[in-house]
């Protein structure tokens, strides 16, 4: 079982493509980076293993990255899916 999780990511100015694309290529775990408009520049949904702590991944997967200012992480309980 997995734990979605969302990373709201602000960048230094004028690398906001540079970091989605890193994350993409290079962290593991990573399900969707979306550019925002608002507080933030990036949205990454991640899909986290159980077991794996939450913490420390954001800590060191993804403010870590070159060019990440800040991040505001959400974490998710159960998903609402359409019934068929």
């Amino acid at each position: 079982m997995m734990t979605a999780i969302f990373v709201f990511i602000k960048c230094e100015l004028g690398f906001a493509n540079d970091v989605a694309a890193d994350i993409v290529d290079n962290v593991e775990h990573v399900s969707e980076v979306y550019s925002t408009s608002g507080q933030h520049d990036l949205l990454a949904k991640f899909q986290l293993p159980k077991d794996m702590d939450i913490g420390t991944f954001v800590t060191k997967q993804v403010q870590t990255r070159a060019h990440v200012r800040d991040t505001f992480t959400v974490i998710t309980f159960s998903p609402f899916l359409p019934s068929k």
